[in-house]
């Protein structure tokens, strides 16, 4: 996951996710893919427990173009919605031919077993895949990504969480191209997502 999935127009210093900048993306012939935030160190391997109880790799689960994103299935509010976000900016970007896999990492890995992922992502869409694993290993993943997670208070079973709400466009052989917030639209999603994976597509086949 080496290959910069951009041309450059401009830059414009943000401050965000530990030192990101903005950068503009055109496509061939100045199509305007929005602003992306690239730049910081995020993503990188992680090795987890994918929701069936089969151990896996980030090379296993990023097989195409993947949104993930990190929360946990006691969540009462934020996850769920943007997760069903995501899972309709999936359906948008299916129906124009693309495929991207949508990955729901628990933050939570206490309560959220494999079983309890696929029960709780099976209700969001049919390829969403739910990753969860050891503490240690939940904590190496939310790190890669920069995610924030903390317990809310010392509830044994009903305690809440405060993390990082952020969505992530993760290309195969790329990484990180850019990060989702929960204003945007599934939309908005969509067309960011279709741009730099076109403009990643492009890129490869003139390598």
């Amino acid at each position: 996951m080496s290959r910069t999935v951009a041309i450059v127009a401009g830059i414009a210093t943000l401050g965000l996710l530990g030192g990101t900048y903005g950068v503009t993306l055109l496509r061939d012939g100045g199509v305007d893919c929005g602003t992306a935030q690239v730049g910081a160190a995020i993503g990188g391997p992680f090795d987890l427990v994918d929701e069936t109880g089969r151990a896996v790799s980030d090379a296993d689960v990023i097989t195409e173009p993947a949104l993930i994103y990190f929360g946990y299935t006691f969540c009462p509010d934020v996850c769920p919605l943007d997760a069903a976000r995501n899972a309709a900016a999936v359906d948008i970007l299916a129906e124009r031919g693309i495929g991207v896999t949508p990955l729901f990492i628990s933050i939570d890995p206490a309560r959220d077993t494999p079983e309890v992922l696929r029960d709780y992502t099976d209700n969001f869409h049919p390829d969403m895949i739910g990753l969860t694993g050891t503490e240690e290993q939940v904590a190496a993943a939310a790190a890669a990504y920069r995610v924030f997670r903390q317990k809310q208070d010392e509830d044994p079973e009903y305690y809440l969480m405060q993390h990082t709400t952020m969505s992530y466009l993760v290309l195969p052989e790329s990484g990180f191209a850019d990060f989702f917030r929960q204003a945007d639209s599934p939309e908005v999603v969509a067309d960011r997502a279709a741009c730099l994976i076109d403009v990643d597509r492009r890129a490869s086949q003139s390598t």
